[in-house]
């Protein structure tokens, strides 16, 4: 192991070597959001594949066990996981969770379906995706403390903020991979087994990802602090079990994290979402949209990171939250107006009106979407909410049967017609019909520069802005906030309980907000909500970090200390 003489403190350079930390570290994030998006734009497929062919209760079952793995095991994952990376390090913790990660997205890409064999099939499927999802959770936390403690003090926010541009670079390739393999092989083969090349490829990204970790030796701060018998026997314990730290843990989920979480899915997940369910653009033109807005945006994470080195972290993050919830409202209606103006006029002419007993009328909401809703009220509002209309609700008797008024029309939300009724009076009255000419449509990358879609990206590109505020500085924020033997512990669970949970349920929420209340908006009140109750939390208790040394109270290393660093890219 070589070693080298540098100073723990604001004005040390970054070696070459601490800079490969960097790529090393950034890799399972793009991991994390590769498979995340494959996972999310061909669940219909995999579904086809793994899960229709059995009983719809077993089929159930699976769906929910598939969408845990994705949001709701990732916080255990942070429990288990960064436990162990405050125990016995960060490198060896976070090369076991990219091992994991890496291959189980390959594993999918070359698994059997259940047409070959059996039940056997969707049981591997799902033991691999809780894996990865306990993965996941200790992914980020690892990564995160791991370049954090390696950058020089007044540099953190720079360097740390190099992880989160991978999260949209993840994005980003999955999108073209998966567009460039559809219009390489065309529809039939794609959804035949062209799906899997996606998972496959995936394997390159693996390898190159663990033979960069292994040459990398630990942390010089945690190394110190094993030295020295300052480390934690118990971080479990002391980092949730201890007012003292818990305290930080939840101001960090409710004052920074939940708010960061909704902003980053509102402006990239949810804003593909009703581009495509909501204002009905074709999967394509909505792909290469959002496409076009990550490659404009993402350098914004660098821009948000190195200036919250020197404003700090707080303006920036709380300023993105603050931004967002005065601005969702009129932004998500320009969009509409632009990418569907049909739709939108037909919102202001067409007055659609769901009469039904209040009792009848449930919550729509259907994470998983392997519930069924089947009284009348809910069949009427449900088909409505996906057909983009604007309705309002009027409260009938009790027992009265649900019907629905579009004009001077009325439809029996029970009858066996009922979704062909819907749908041909409300071509009758004005709703544009599929084939509407009016919604946007790129035929390629370079239809960008036509004013329609020029609008759209420029739109994008804003929620974009948002979402780097947000996100760039927050790994620095995160590290700062806990200290060095519970550090990973104790940033991997808000960080992933905000983000697999606020921020993962947010579509299916914002959904059944908007079936509840009749409007394609309604549910922005969601993210607006949460983003806003972080501004004010994080206003009010949560201190700013920038300058805090990240080593006092652990150690004996202070900044400007000269000590033996260890070369990052040494072989232990």
């Amino acid at each position: 192991m070589s070693t080298s003489t540098s100073h723990v403190g604001p004005n040390r350079p970054m070696s070459a070597g601490e800079k490969k930390v960097i790529l090393a570290s950034s890799l399972g994030t793009v991991f994390e959001w590769y498979d995340f998006y494959l996972y999310g734009s061909l669940a219909a497929i995999i579904g086809a594949k793994f899960f229709s062919q059995f009983p719809e209760g077993t089929r159930n079952i699976f769906a929910l066990l598939a969408f845990a793995a994705g949001f709701l095991v990732r916080p255990f994952g942070a429990l288990v996981f960064g436990r162990l990376g405050d125990l016995v390090g960060r490198k060896y913790t976070f090369l076991i969770t990219i091992m994991i990660m890496g291959s189980s997205t390959f594993i999918v890409g070359v698994l059997p379906t259940s047409d070959q064999i059996g039940v056997t099939a969707p049981i591997i499927l799902i033991a691999l995706r809780l894996l990865q999802g306990l993965a996941l959770g200790g992914e980020y936390g690892g990564a995160a403390t791991y370049v954090a403690e390696h950058a020089p003090q007044n540099r953190r926010g720079f360097y740390t903020s190099w992880i989160q541009t991978t999260a949209t670079m993840g994005l980003f390739m999955s999108l073209l991979v998966i567009l460039f393999t559809q219009s390489t092989l065309g529809p039939k083969d794609f959804a035949d087994w062209g799906w899997r090349v996606p998972f496959i490829v995936s394997v390159l990204l693996l390898a190159i990802s663990v033979w960069i970790r292994m040459q990398l030796a630990e942390s010089p701060a945690f190394l110190r602090m094993k030295a020295e018998g300052t480390h934690s026997r118990a971080p479990l314990g002391e980092a949730f079990g201890q007012w003292k730290n818990a305290k930080w843990a939840i101001l960090a989920l409710l004052g920074m994290v939940a708010g960061q979480g909704v902003v980053w899915y509102t402006g990239q997940f949810y804003a593909l979402f009703f581009l495509g369910a909501v204002l009905k653009v074709d999967p394509f033109t909505a792909n290469l949209l959002i496409a076009w807005s990550l490659a404009i945006g993402t350098g914004g994470f660098i821009l948000f990171g190195w200036l919250s080195d020197k404003i700090g972290r707080k303006p920036i993050i709380l300023g993105g939250c603050l931004i967002a919830a005065v601005t969702y409202f009129p932004v998500f209606n320009l969009m509409a107006e632009i990418a569907n103006p049909a739709l939108s006029a037909a919102h202001e002419s067409v007055k659609v009106v769901v009469v039904a007993d209040p009792s009848d009328c449930s919550f729509q909401f259907n994470p998983v979407g392997t519930a069924k809703f089947t009284s009348g009220c809910d069949i009427a509002k449900g088909s409505l909410a996906r057909a983009s209309v604007v309705y309002s609700q009027q409260d009938a008797p009790v027992g009265t049967a649900a019907s629905v008024k579009i004009g001077d029309k009325t439809l029996d939300a029970k009858s066996a017609s009922f979704a062909k009724d819907v749908t041909d009076t409300l071509t009758a009255v004005g709703y544009p019909a599929a084939s509407n000419p009016s919604v946007v449509k790129m035929a390629n990358p370079f239809d960008i520069f036509r004013a329609q879609p020029f609008k759209l990206v420029l739109i994008l590109a804003f929620l974009m802005v948002l979402v780097t505020m947000v996100y760039g500085p927050i790994a620095a924020a995160l590290v700062e906030l806990f200290p060095t033997r519970i550090r990973y512990t104790s940033m991997s669970l808000p960080y992933h309980i905000g983000n697999g949970w606020f921020g993962g349920l947010l579509p299916a929420t914002m959904f059944a907000m908007n079936a509840q209340n009749g409007s394609i908006f309604f549910g922005l009140w969601y993210p607006i909500v949460i983003a806003g109750a972080t501004f004010v939390i994080g206003l009010l208790f949560l201190p700013e970090t920038k300058d805090r040394d990240i080593y006092a109270g652990d150690s004996s290393i202070h900044p400007g200390d000269r000590v033996i660093a260890i070369d990052p890219m040494a072989v232990d």
